[in-house]
C-alpha cells in the first residue's frame, strides 16, 4: 500500500487551518497529522509527528514563517509549501529554503478556494518528492561574475525556462552574468503579481536591468525579460530588432506562461543564435522546445540532478537528446558565457 504524504499545517487562523485541513485531507494520498497556530506550536508538533510536508503562512504571530524556516531547516530537513497574500515575502521565504508557494485564496469566493486547494495539493506532492539539499549546491552570493565579450554578446539571446525551485535557480544563474550580457528571455512558472515583483528583485540584485515583460520590450544587451504569471511569451523580429509578444492563451503543457512556447519561438526567429537553458521543475515543459533549438543550431545548457530541487523538466530534455551540456546549478553562468564565446 502506497505510504501516504504526511502534513503539518501552521497558521494562525483557525478558520484558515480548518479549511485546509478539511480539503487537503480529501486527497486519498495526504493525510494531515497535525495543525499549529504558531512556529513554537509546530516545532513541537514536528519532533512530536515528524512530518514530510510543513504547509506554512508567512505573516504569524511571536515569530513570522521566514524566520521559522531559517532557523528550522537546518535543524530538521523538512519540505515546506509556504501560503502567502499578495506579498514579495514569499520570495523571501523560497530563499530561506520553502520549495514552493501559493497564494491565499479570496475566502469570500468558493471557485478561487477549490482553484488554491487544487494547487496546494499538486504542490504538496512536487514537494514531497523534492531534493531540498539542492539548495545547498547553489554558488554563494559573492559568486564570480562571467566575461562576456562585447562582439559576441550583441549576436546572441538566452532563452531560460524554469518551475519549482526556479525563482532561486534563475537568480543564481542571473548574479553571476555581467553587464554586457545578450538579452535575456525568462519563463518561469510563478502566479501573477508574483512575477513581478520576482521581476523587481531580480533587478535590484543583479547588474541586469531586469523587468516584467510587455508587448513592444525590445531584447537587448544587459537586459532581462519575465513572462507575466498568467501570459505567455515569445519572441519575435521586427525588421532587425528582436521583441517580445505577451499574450492570453490556453495552457501548453498545464502551464501558462509555457515554457515551450517560448523556446519553439527562439528556435524559429533567431535558430543558432541562441542559448537555450532549461533549469529545475516538475513536468516536461519546455523539453520539446529546447530540441527544437537544438536542432536550429542553438546552444543548450540542462541543470544536472544533483543540483536541482525538482528534476523533472531537465530529465526529460537531456532524455530526448535537447541538452548539449548538462551542468551544476553554479557551473551554468560559465556554461552560458562559453556558448556563447
Amino acid at each position: 500500500m502506497k505510504k501516504k504524504i504526511r502534513i503539518l499545517i501552521v497558521d494562525d487562523s483557525a478558520l484558515f487551518r480548518g479549511m485546509v485541513s478539511r480539503g487537503v485531507a480529501e486527497d486519498p494520498d495526504i493525510e494531515i497529522v497535525a495543525a499549529a497556530g504558531d512556529p513554537f506550536e509546530a516545532r513541537e508538533k514536528i519532533i512530536e509527528f515528524d512530518p514530510d510536508v510543513m504547509v506554512c503562512d508567512v505573516v504569524m504571530p511571536r515569530m513570522d514563517g521566514i524566520e521559522f524556516i531559517r532557523r528550522l531547516l537546518p535543524q530538521y530537513p523538512l519540505r515546506v509549501v509556504v501560503v502567502s497574500s499578495l506579498s514579495d515575502k514569499v520570495l523571501d521565504a523560497m530563499n530561506a529554503g520553502a520549495v514552493d508557494f501559493v497564494a491565499k485564496p479570496d475566502m469570500s469566493v468558493g471557485r478561487t478556494r477549490d482553484a488554491f486547494l487544487s494547487e496546494l495539493i499538486s504542490k504538496i506532492k512536487i514537494a514531497a518528492a523534492a531534493n531540498i539539499t539542492a539548495g545547498k549546491s547553489v554558488a554563494p552570493s559573492s559568486a564570480n561574475v562571467v566575461s562576456v565579450s562585447n562582439t559576441a554578446s550583441g549576436k546572441k539571446i538566452i532563452a531560460i525556462g524554469a518551475s519549482t525551485g526556479g525563482t532561486e535557480a534563475i537568480f543564481s544563474v542571473l548574479k553571476s552574468m555581467p553587464k554586457n550580457s545578450p538579452g535575456i528571455v525568462i519563463v518561469q512558472h510563478i502566479p501573477p503579481v508574483f512575477s513581478k515583483m520576482f521581476a523587481e528583485r531580480l533587478d535590484k540584485s543583479t547588474l541586469l536591468n531586469v523587468k516584467e515583460a510587455q508587448t513592444g520590450d525590445i531584447i537587448e544587451q544587459g537586459h532581462a525579460l519575465v513572462a507575466p504569471g498568467d501570459a505567455h511569451m515569445k519572441v519575435v523580429k521586427v525588421g532587425s530588432v528582436l521583441k517580445v509578444e505577451v499574450f492570453k492563451g490556453e495552457k501548453v503543457n498545464g502551464h501558462c506562461p509555457s515554457v515551450d512556447v517560448l523556446f519553439e519561438s527562439v528556435a524559429s526567429v533567431c535558430g543558432a543564435d541562441a542559448v537555450g537553458v532549461i533549469l529545475t521543475g516538475m513536468g516536461s515543459d519546455g523539453a520539446r522546445g529546447l530540441l527544437s533549438m537544438r536542432r536550429r543550431g542553438a546552444r543548450t545548457i540542462g541543470q544536472d540532478e544533483k543540483s536541482c530541487v525538482v528534476y523533472g523538466m531537465p530529465k526529460v530534455a537531456f532524455d530526448i537528446g535537447a541538452v548539449e551540456k548538462q551542468v551544476a546549478l553554479s557551473a551554468v553562468p560559465q556554461a552560458i558565457s562559453a556558448a556563447i564565446s
